[in-house]
């Protein structure tokens, strides 16, 4: 196969490096000048390339912390350094927002430190009689088997044994190709499987799951489900939003990291500024429901009723908040209306990667003159944001949050007033 040189010009979004030509080199910064080949994993795309060798490399170029990297899918960019990967997930959001026409502050990123990550989904496979435990390679559908995981809580990690030994029990049928969701919560580690084919009984065999749960007894898991089958149940998982102490319903939706999540509840707390009564829509389990209501009045709202169920339970945790009312509601077909708006003095939405195009349009229409938008998905995040701005609003201030660290991925706070 034949090699040639190429120049890296630029980091691309999705993190790998990027030729003038438009040609992609995983693993490259700009600057570098590299030899390549045609990729052995997809040869049919002739535009992304091979890294054979590094003939000239950046500065910036570090050894990667991890033994996996390059291998594994789960980070990309392992290999440079932490002040200039974090300028380019800055820049990455200042471009988007430039060339939206989106004038506004751009604050320093926030960065999740390392052996942060509380959520993880690793992919179970049967080679043999043998069951290896990991993360898919990038665009592949191959394993990679981990040992270690830099990015991951270290009680994750120490559980990987434990974890391997469960997944062995999944595979009755030969089509299964589990996912172990798992959420390090404070009362312990709850798994949440999915990707096994269901056998003609239904379900598990009543050996393997007797297998399954004597693997988390032995482990002390706090919880393993799959789906609302509950295989597992020592404890009920927790964790503490603000001063409550909230508990997980099976599957929810969680910021992956603590010190990101404590970022983004203090920046829209901050964001409301003196708002004595606020909305909190796409709520969750009140992961800024709690925040706010320590300094006001908060309706909050999302389409999980399980997440809703848990929030109201943990009310009770938290002496001394404000009022807090909460509602199962499908934002998407049933936003909140400007006529519902009312006498509220600000907005916090924190919406999935599809964005709130429907809820910012009534956000817009409403007279609320302050909003804060938590956005996982910065192209979804400008469209929004152009239709508040389009009715008047200012976007103060924006914040990227890096999450995902490591990764092509990037998150933002936006602050908006009028």
């Amino acid at each position: 196969m034949a090699e040639f040189e190429a120049l890296i010009s630029k980091v691309g979004f999705q993190g790998d490096g990027l030729t003038a030509g438009g040609l992609v080199v995983p693993l490259t910064l700009p600057g570098e000048r590299v030899r390549v080949r045609q990729g052995k994993a997809n040869p049919s795309n002739e535009n992304r390339l091979e890294l054979v060798e590094v003939l000239e490399a950046s500065p910036d170029r570090v050894n990667p912390p991890c033994v996996h990297f390059s291998a594994c899918g789960g980070c990309a960019l392992q290999h440079w350094d932490i002040p200039a990967y974090s300028a380019w997930k800055r820049d990455m959001v200042g471009n988007l927002l430039q060339r939206a026409g989106l004038v506004t502050e751009l604050a320093p990123i926030l960065t999740t430190p390392p052996a942060s990550r509380r959520r993880v989904g690793l992919h179970a496979r049967k080679v043999g009689k043998q069951v290896e435990l990991g993360f898919k390679a990038r665009k592949s559908w191959n394993l990679v088997a981990i040992r270690e995981c830099p990015v991951s809580d270290p009680a994750i990690v120490a559980a990987l044994p434990q974890l391997k030994a469960l997944a062995g029990y999944l595979f009755e049928h030969p089509k299964s190709a589990p996912i172990l969701h798992i959420t390090l919560s404070l009362t312990g580690l709850d798994i949440d499987i999915s990707g096994v084919e269901r056998s003609k009984s239904g379900g598990l065999s009543a050996d393997a799951r007797m297998n399954i749960a004597m693997c988390a007894a032995e482990a002390d898991f706090a919880r393993v489900s799959m789906g609302e089958d509950m295989l597992y149940m020592a404890r009920t998982p927790k964790v503490r939003f603000g001063k409550a102490m909230v508990g997980l319903p099976i599957g929810p939706f969680l910021q992956a990291s603590v010190p990101s999540e404590n970022d983004m509840a203090r920046l829209a707390v901050e964001g409301i500024g003196e708002a004595k009564k606020v909305a909190d829509l796409f709520c969750g389990a009140g992961t800024f429901t709690f925040p706010l209501a320590e300094k006001a009045v908060v309706y909050a709202a999302d389409g999980s009723g399980p997440a809703i169920t848990s929030l109201k339970a943990a009310i009770g945790t938290a002496p001394g908040l404000k009022t807090i009312t909460a509602e199962a509601r499908d934002l998407f077909r049933r936003p909140m209306l400007a006529e519902e708006m009312k006498g509220f003095e600000a907005i916090v939405f924190d919406p999935p990667r599809a964005g709130a195009e429907a809820q910012a349009a009534e956000i817009a229409r409403s007279n609320v003159p302050r909003a804060v938008a938590v956005s996982c998905n910065p192209s979804t995040f400008v469209r929004d944001a152009n239709i508040l701005v389009k009715a008047g609003f200012s976007l103060d201030r924006v914040t990227p949050i890096d999450q995902f660290l490591w990764s092509g991925h990037v998150e933002l706070v936006g602050v908006f007033s009028r």
